[in-house]
């Protein structure tokens, strides 16, 4: 008997809502429907295993959806538990009830340890379809019962419910699609949907066109047995030992639109207080837009095998933007679009045991070692590696981790060759306390500045900080392994015993009277462009270099700045001399012209050192040109 019944909510308000507000886009309303199909199946098969009778029709559980291009509808049909009239009414027609969140609720009331994982929690993705319908109509049978029911709505404010015939058992939703939502009848629009929202749902979704094409009749041609529009194979839920090498690359090509196999396959689970599970990938090549700002990045994220977006980038910190990959989780909570999430202590176990589980990775990784630069950790590295960097800085609970995967070159290792800081620990000299480092905007302007001289005269190394980024992590590393990190360009050093020490700095106190009246001469000259001018402990070779005081931005940090048309006040350096040098006993015996002629040569030729610009040109090349004429 038709019934005629007002929806039990503001209806008009709450349609308006789900269909205005609610989601992002319109194609949302099939992967809530295929999912609510979903969850009638699962459901389904549980109270089967009590009651053997409701599964005596033995089904094949499946999803059928059904286009008619003549009659402008998509129907969606499961053979899972189906409804009544009562179920109808009170799923149906009382917004934001869940019939799959009062089943779940059930359950656990009963005490049952195994509660089968369904979709559903909201109760509102069914009205969805009004997003693309003017008209929706529901005919379902629920096993164990004999009569089948009808429910149909144009979403105004009023819904009917009747007897309808209906031979199987389960639920078929029909959309009287609107006048520009027909490409939803389009077998290609179909797939691409399926595709992309409910590739992993676990029972097979098949797609049948209407009216369906004429074919030459052939006696002896079989039909071809439909196909799935779904894989329902969802890797990340497997057990590894079951997954080939090969199921993996074609995953992870599909998932990140590459051509190559990963460098890298994560596969794991998490469990504790949230469980999950994950399948990442560590890719090869970076993409064009990893420096972007406003580049797309996180993981794509699946609850309970149902596609919910891509670019959660909440689950993922952002100095490991590389990284693909799946998250499915039972427990993240999501907003009731299912297109937010909302739990944020949830959203950081989550987020912190992806990124220990990729660090450890890339820990193994770098421990296998591998020679060749297109080759394990340092393939990753000459690729990932200023991405990688950024951790240092941004993620202080795992900045000591970071720390040990990074790799430098070093004024030791030959050209091509990089070490880890615990390499570069474990080298070092007998009587060195420190590591030394050295900024500069190219590596080879390291490797010929003259303030690491001494350093390698004394067996000690220097580590080169040559990338851009490295120069923003010289604050958040001032230590490692309890080791001083020291700029061989700044402030005063020492190496070698303490005797040593105590030796050179007696030396460089005796030179520095001998060239009291010279040093006094060239800082006068200079009174503008340097603070200081004295004898230096750290020069071997090298006439003379330009050093920055201990806590003052180094050279190359000032014109990185400038570069990016920062306004950075100059600070003056101090300029220290070779006392040993033969061109510094020669221009000490120069007076007048010859010698501010040569004191201006010096002074541009540690700028030049440094990798800065000399402030005349013109004139440099012109002295230069005077001298070599001489």
């Amino acid at each position: 008997m038709k019934k005629n019944h007002l929806f039990k909510a503001e209806i008009g308000q709450m349609l308006d809502l789900v269909v205005n507000s609610l989601y992002s886009k319109k194609e949302i309303f099939l992967r809530e429907l295929v999912s609510n199909a979903s969850d009638a199946i699962d459901r389904a098969k549980y109270l089967g295993l009590m009651d053997k009778d409701l599964l005596s029709d033995a089904p094949a559980f499946r999803i059928d959806l059904v286009a008619d291009k003549d009659a402008h509808t998509l129907a969606i049909s499961d053979n899972g538990y189906g409804m009544d009239a009562d179920d109808l009414e009170k799923n149906l027609g009382t917004i934001a009830s869940s019939g799959t969140k009062a089943f779940t609720e059930a359950v656990k009331a009963k005490g049952e340890s195994t509660i089968p994982e369904l979709i559903g929690k909201f109760g509102v993705g069914f009205y969805a379809a009004f997003m693309v319908a003017d008209k929706v109509t529901v005919v379902s049978k629920k096993r164990g019962e004999e009569k089948a029911f009808s429910w149909t709505s144009d979403g105004l404010g009023s819904y009917e419910v009747d007897d309808a015939e209906r031979d199987a058992f389960g639920t078929t939703i029909t959309l009287h699609l609107r006048d520009d939502q027909q490409e939803y009848l389009d077998e290609w629009r179909i797939r691409e949907l399926v595709k992309s929202y409910s590739d992993f749902i676990a029972y097979p979704i098949f797609f049948k066109g209407l009216p369906e094409e004429k074919k030459d009749d052939k006696k002896d041609e079989k039909p071809e047995e439909p196909k799935p529009l779904n894989t329902m194979t969802a890797l990340w839920k497997r057990a590894k030992k079951d997954v080939k090498p090969e199921e993996y690359t074609e995953f992870y090509c599909h998932l990140a639109h590459d051509y190559e196999d990963p460098l890298e396959t994560i596969h794991f689970s998490g469990e504790g207080q949230v469980e999950f599970k994950s399948l990442l990938f560590i890719p090869k090549h970076a993409g064009m837009d990893i420096y972007m700002p406003n580049a797309k990045k996180g993981l794509s994220l699946y609850v309970r095998n149902v596609f919910i977006g891509n670019d959660f980038d909440l689950l993922l910190p952002d100095y490991l933007r590389f990284v693909k990959g799946v998250v499915d989780s039972a427990d993240l909570p999501l907003n009731v679009s299912r297109e937010m999430l909302q739990d944020e202590a949830v959203i950081k176990k989550i987020k912190s045991a992806v990124t220990s589980k990729i660090l450890s990775a890339l820990e193994d990784l770098k421990k296998k070692g591998g020679e060749k630069a297109d080759e394990g950790y340092l393939a990753f590295w000459n690729v990932f590696g200023r991405v990688l960097k950024e951790g240092v800085h941004t993620d202080w609970s795992n900045a000591d981790r970071i720390k040990k995967l990074l790799l430098y070159p070093t004024a030791k290792t030959p050209a091509g060759k990089l070490v880890s800081l615990d390499d570069y620990v474990k080298a070092m000299a007998k009587d060195q306390k420190d590591i030394y480092y050295i900024c500069a905007d190219k590596l080879e302007d390291a490797r010929h500045s003259p303030q690491i001289e001494q350093a390698l005269k004394h067996g000690c190394d220097v580590v080169f900080f040559a990338d851009p980024v490295d120069e923003w992590l010289v604050d958040d590393f001032r230590e490692y392994d309890g080791k001083k990190l020291v700029d061989l360009a700044k402030g005063e050093v020492s190496f070698g015993t303490e005797e040593e020490q105590k030796a050179e700095k007696e030396t460089a106190e005796k030179a520095a009277g001998e060239l009291k009246d010279f040093l006094g001469a060239v800082k006068e000259q200079l009174k503008e462009q340097v603070a200081d001018v004295r004898v230096s402990t750290r020069l071997a070779e090298s006439p003379c270099c330009l050093v920055a005081g201990a806590n003052a931005m180094s050279a190359s940090m000032e014109r990185m700045l400038r570069a990016m048309n920062q306004e950075v006040p100059h600070e003056k350096r101090t300029l220290e001399v070779n006392a040993q040098h033969p061109l510094i006993a020669k221009m000490k015996g120069l007076e007048g012209d010859a010698l501010k002629d040569a004191v201006e040569l010096l002074y541009d030729q540690a700028l030049i050192a440094e990798g800065s610009t000399v402030p005349d040109p013109g004139r440099f090349t012109k002295l230069l040109t005077a001298l070599m004429m001489k």
